[in-house]
């Protein structure tokens, strides 16, 4: 495949950490508990990578930083939807594995260890104030957004740091969130979590 081209994707997105609401990371401060427990998951409405469709399908991500994410040192482990083609499982790997630019590819920079992609049933849905993401056998998650003063969610719009940075992130709260995978294993809730709308590009 082309290093060079061309590709978008849209959808929506959520995460979860084990961070207390907001989360400090996405200002460059250090993560409250002391390390970052991250899940996240992409339903992927719209895109192509040149050729190759890539609508309806989704992709999870787990991530670990034991200190500061903006200092690096993560460990992620990538989860692309089961029913992906080889060219999909190729394009979405390339995509999120940050080799063709665009968001994924700032977040990947801070990444030092790839610890598997794999494929996954990995399923997204959400209605109302609620989005859940469940990776069957790996993990499962079910946020809610907050209310704000004025009624309705919250929104945060361009913090330092971000999986999202083309829509204002929804401030959320996670009503459990659970990922086991042999080198982790984390249960919490009630901890940070947002969810947008997501356009990526080159």
């Amino acid at each position: 495949m082309n290093a060079n081209i061309d590709w978008y994707l849209e959808g929506e997105y959520l995460e979860s950490c084990n961070c207390t609401t907001v989360c400090p990371c996405i200002w460059l401060k250090p993560p409250s508990e002391g390390e970052c427990k991250l899940l996240v998951g992409w339903h992927i409405r719209a895109g192509r990578y040149g050729d190759t469709d890539l609508a309806d399908r989704n992709v999870a991500l787990a991530c670990y930083a034991d200190g500061p994410m903006h200092q690096g040192g993560w460990q992620v482990a990538l989860y692309l939807d089961q029913r992906v083609d080889p060219d999909q499982w190729l394009a979405l790997e390339r995509i999120f594995g940050g080799q063709v630019g665009g968001q994924p590819a700032l977040l990947m920079r801070l990444v030092d260890k790839v610890l598997g992609i794999h494929l996954a049933d990995v399923r997204i849905d959400g209605d109302g104030r609620r989005r859940r993401l469940t990776v069957e056998g790996v993990a499962e998650t079910e946020v809610e957004a907050i209310e704000g003063i004025r009624g309705g969610p919250p929104t945060i719009d361009n913090p330092p740091l971000c999986v999202v940075s083309s829509h204002p992130s929804v401030v959320a709260r996670s009503r459990h969130t659970r990922y086991e995978d042999g080198r982790f294993n984390w249960r919490f809730s009630g901890r940070n979590a947002f969810y947008s709308p997501f356009v990526y590009r080159p």
